[in-house]
């Protein structure tokens, strides 16, 4: 008899397959749930209702941290991205250099979000830019944040202001009420984010970077980090009761990223065939982008850990030992 389980994703090429049907853990049968990331991690820290989800790695190790022991980590690994190259500014605000983001006013849908927690670690290890030389103002409203699931209190030194409920990051960049963004979310109407602003198309809006290619090779050419944003959990309780699911669920999601990555191949050689790119290009996107288990991501996980310790978000250096399933952990 198959175990049935309640999981929830955010929708993407490499966990499309578990979502289609075309790849199933071995004696479970999923119902998948589709969530976009910022409400599914409210929903899943405040009410715990899915068996298996999709959890933000830095509200993970918060969590750990604080004693919640509701949660067992997968090292499924879901997202990652340079996530300080997309740090947008307005024209007007003087900003052209990273540190010239010290006394300026900026926006960050969560504070706490795993997006931010890499952002601010570039910025204060590769230009000095420290937390507390900004001033910070959160759009999501504490009754509808990670922030206010796991009860995170201000760091000691840092200003975080609360936007007004009529106001959102993509209102207060327009009008000049802030001046850069951190992670700015374009989704569409959910629980948890409101901003709906393209300002990517904002003709008084650009990137700090202005080429963010360049910047994320050259970040990874140094750091050697391709920065992991989302991993997994599982309820405890399942984990404990039946400790095969855990295994059995990396084995399907290891198979729908080996399905990823040939389509992904596959997409490249048209491309190449097509002459939309270049040679060097076709074979750097030939390499797997991605690849779950503790043992291949260990030094990513244990930066962002430490930063978690140094932006004041855990009051100690949580191991992975502590996040992840034992049975997963030389995997």
């Amino acid at each position: 008899m198959n175990l049935q389980l309640s999981i929830a994703m955010a929708a993407n090429p490499r966990s499309w397959p578990i979502f289609d049907g075309r790849v199933k853990p071995k004696g479970i049968d999923l119902l998948p749930s589709m969530v976009l990331p910022s409400e599914l991690f409210w929903r899943q820290l405040k009410f715990a209702e899915f068996d298996i989800s999709e959890m933000s790695f830095s509200s993970l190790i918060m969590a750990v941290a604080q004693g919640d022991d509701r949660f067992v980590g997968l090292p499924i690994f879901t997202t990652k991205r340079f996530f300080h190259a997309g740090i947008l500014v307005r024209k007007d605000a003087g900003i052209e250099r990273p540190e010239d983001l010290k006394g300026k006013r900026v926006g960050v849908p969560e504070y706490q979000q795993t997006a931010a927690l890499w952002s601010r670690g570039a910025l204060e290890h590769e230009w000095g830019v420290k937390p507390s030389d900004i001033e910070f103002w959160m759009e999501r409203q504490p009754s509808h944040s990670h922030r206010g699931a796991v009860g995170f209190a201000t760091p000691p030194g840092v200003t975080i202001n609360q936007m007004p409920p009529e106001k959102n990051i993509g209102t207060m960049m327009q009008s000049g009420e802030i001046q850069a963004a951190i992670h700015y979310i374009l989704n569409p109407p959910n629980l948890v984010d409101r901003s709906s602003a393209n300002l990517y198309e904002d003709p008084n809006i650009k990137f700090l970077f202005p080429d963010t290619a360049a910047e994320c090779a050259r970040y990874y050419k140094k750091t050697g980090i391709f920065p992991i944003n989302h991993g997994m959990v599982i309820k405890r309780e399942i984990a404990e009761r039946h400790p095969w699911v855990v295994l059995n669920i990396l084995e399907a999601f290891n198979q729908a990223n080996e399905i990823a990555n040939r389509e992904r191949i596959a997409q490249t050689d048209y491309y190449a065939a097509a002459g939309l790119l270049g040679p060097g290009a076709a074979v750097a996107l030939k390499k797997p982008l991605l690849q779950h288990g503790v043992e291949a991501n260990r030094k990513v996980l244990e930066t962002a850990a430490q930063y978690s310790v140094e932006q004041g978000l855990t009051p100690r250096l949580v191991k992975l030992e502590e996040v992840f399933a034992k049975a997963t952990l030389e995997q």
